[in-house]
């Protein structure tokens, strides 16, 4: 039996992070993945969408260009090309990380890892089963589209998110049950593709975890694209046709209708997987591993991090716990910090925040004061023809420190790494309204929004 002083389970943005990190200390590293490195995030989640929704950027771009003076003929697209183009950049990605791998000297085995209770790892290869040991071992299995129990569901045909970058042909009409991130970015793809996309979603709006003007604005835009949007209403059941789907539904005080679609997506949210170390009988909180600030579960050596830990459910985060557990299982003392976790959703427009949202500064009795600056006066994005956005700041208004930010507009995924510096420095208001911004940028927006905190808002 192979002996290790860390074995990671799992090969996404949070298990290759921290066998990086452990091999980087002196460790000697195993790594277990049972299908690709990379894990949801790069191959079938983050990357492939934000790839599919670059391209639903350039046709609605040059669907806007017609009323600029710029003509193109018919726009065509092809999606075997499009998918292409997308595997081609995983490809690439995918082998990054393999080098990673090699150059920390990292042992990657290709199977799917069972932890005993003895903490022994049983490996189930295409080839022979292995048995390995770690001294310390870190659990980074993730989460899997939860399918959830409509009746009618197992005889019909649907995708989930796993499954619906693989389809064959752009559908006529698509139905997304979910309207949380991934449930709105895929509906902003399908729509630029020309299907005709219908959301439903159970709570009150889509978004449901982000600030509601952001909500708004995005709503608005979904209508602007034909883009159906049913919120307050659940799936009751569907009904499988030779061609189509009968979705019925139903709406919170009791209308019931049905929709006819060619294709059904359901994104109603991941639960962790479990299944691999459930032998070790961890303790939980809810469905999900309970650990502490060090990433360490209820049992001595054994560390948790990203989806299966629940809380955000971002690949960014799951890295940033993946450095802490890295560090714990070489024997270190790191403490994980989430005061700055940035949050981005690739749509139409883009909506990117960091730090506290209004809502919560309200639930938690947080003293505060709130501007927000529309973009339609900002020089860049009336020339971008993108002026729907705006900047949102909260500070507290004692001490001046910026609390938290929201951007809804273009390139805003970018542009909210600045805030975060702030957050994470601990800057104020009056620091942000004394730094020179670029003009003409939509970044100058924050410039605005700090000026105007202040009240001493020039606007150009």
């Amino acid at each position: 039996m192979n002996k290790y002083d860390v074995a990671v389970i799992g090969g996404g943005p949070g298990g290759y992070v921290a066998a990086i990190r452990a091999a980087k200390l002196g460790k000697k590293v195993a790594l277990i993945e049972n299908l690709q490195l990379g894990g949801t995030c790069l191959n079938r989640g983050c990357i492939p969408s934000k790839t599919l929704l670059r391209h639903a950027d350039i046709i609605e771009s040059i669907e806007k260009a017609q009323n600029w003076g710029i003509e193109t003929g018919p726009i065509t697209f092809s999606l075997s090309k499009m998918l292409a183009r997308k595997n081609q950049v995983i490809e690439q990605l995918r082998n990054g990380i393999s080098y990673l791998m090699k150059q920390n000297k990292i042992m990657v085995y290709n199977g799917y890892g069972q932890v005993n209770a003895d903490n022994s790892i049983s490996i189930k290869t295409a080839g022979e089963d292995e048995m390995i040991s770690g001294e310390s071992i870190i659990l980074a299995t993730g989460s899997k589209p939860i399918i959830p129990p409509i009746p009618g569901l197992e005889q019909a045909s649907y995708y989930t998110s796993d499954t619906v970058f693989d389809m064959e042909k752009i559908p006529d009409s698509i139905v997304i049950v979910g309207g949380g991130i991934i449930g709105v970015e895929l509906a902003n793809i399908f729509s630029s593709l020309r299907a005709s996309v219908t959301i439903v979603e159970m709570g009150e709006r889509i978004l449901p975890n982000e600030d509601v003007d952001a909500s708004k604005a995005l709503l608005k835009t979904l209508k602007k694209k034909k883009v159906t949007v049913l919120t307050n209403t659940k799936v009751t059941q569907v009904e499988q046709q030779t061609q189509s789907q009968l979705i019925h539904i139903e709406t919170a005080n009791g209308k019931k209708e049905t929709l006819e679609t060619e294709a059904l997506l359901l994104s109603v949210g991941r639960s962790p997987n479990v299944s691999s170390f459930a032998q070790l009988e961890l303790e939980m909180s809810g469905p999900f591993v309970k650990v502490d600030q060090q990433m360490a579960t209820s049992k001595s050596g054994i560390f948790a991090i990203g989806d299966l830990i629940g809380g955000w459910q971002l690949a960014h985060v799951a890295s940033a716990e993946g450095l802490v557990a890295g560090e714990n299982a070489a024997g270190g003392q790191e403490k994980i910090n989430y005061k700055v976790v940035p949050r981005c959703v690739y749509t139409n427009p883009e909506i990117a925040s960091v730090g506290l949202m209004e809502e919560e500064a309200k639930q938690q009795g947080i003293d505060y004061k709130v501007v927000k600056v529309d973009h339609a006066s900002n020089g860049r994005a009336l020339a971008y023809g993108d002026k729907e956005g705006f900047t949102k700041l909260i500070a507290d208004p004692k001490y001046g420190e910026i609390l938290g930010v929201l951007m809804v507009g273009p390139h805003v995924t970018e542009m909210i790494a600045e805030p975060s510096a702030f957050l994470h420095l601990e800057g104020t208001v009056e620091e942000m309204a004394s730094m020179i911004h670029a003009h003409p940028t939509v970044s100058e927006s924050l410039y605005e929004a700090a000026a105007s905190w202040l009240g001493s808002g020039v606007h150009h």
